[in-house]
């Protein structure tokens, strides 16, 4: 099983993992849910309580991956498989993103 935490503009969000059978989930932070103002960071991913799941990296997040070259680029540099969606996303989200979502690596997931 491996972990990211998931922030929107900086706070932390909410926490995306990938099972180990392949499968992701997604769900937001006690905190995230008790303030009212704080927004979805996905309309494929409603603030809710409830924990999504998917057998595929959510949209939301599969849109975050570089693409063509650069993800051959990034691949190649960092030793990744090009299918390994969870990796490549924590190698590139955290820091180079168009938008409010960023994308860590959960330190206790290693």
């Amino acid at each position: 099983m491996r972990k990211a935490k998931i922030y929107y503009k900086g706070e932390e969000a909410g926490e995306l993992t990938q099972h180990d059978d392949g499968s992701f989930s997604f769900s937001y932070g006690d905190l995230w849910l008790a303030d009212q103002d704080k927004p979805s960071i996905s309309l494929t991913l409603p603030k809710t309580v409830k924990e999504h799941h998917s057998y595929h990296l959510f949209p939301s997040f599969f849109n975050m991956l570089p693409e063509g070259s650069n993800k051959n680029a990034v691949c190649t540099m960092r030793h990744l498989d090009e299918n390994d969606y969870f990796s490549l996303l924590i190698s590139t989200a955290g820091y180079d993103t168009i938008g409010a979502v960023t994308v860590v690596k959960n330190q206790e997931s290693l």
